[in-house]
């Protein structure tokens, strides 16, 4: 049985990398898809252990990204983005016209 230190631990350990994943984002970097799928991995683990609901990890989740980029998440994300799926928004690349048209 996992003892709920190592349960906050390993929620510690989630929004470390919740943190850096959204920090990326928020700054125009890049996530490796490594951090991004054992994350996501991490997630499913906790939930699937019944050490917190699919819904807690969403809400931390969500609260987190908000603490980085200054703004929510749209209302319907947990729809693009079904658990344990992180939402990814970076910053979009400008895009500049190659015709005159």
């Amino acid at each position: 049985m996992i003892m709920p230190k190592k349960a906050d631990q390993a929620m510690q350990e989630l929004h470390r990398r919740w943190q850096a994943i959204f920090s990326l984002l928020a700054s125009g970097g890049e996530v490796s898809p490594g951090l991004r799928l054992r994350t996501e991995g991490m997630m499913e683990t906790l939930a699937l252990l019944d050490l917190y609901s699919i819904e807690q990890l969403q809400q931390e989740m969500a609260a987190c990204y908000s603490s980085c980029e200054s703004r929510p998440l749209p209302p319907d994300w947990s729809e693009l983005f079904p658990f344990p799926q992180i939402p990814g928004f970076g910053q979009r690349a400008p895009v500049y016209p190659s015709t005159s048209d």
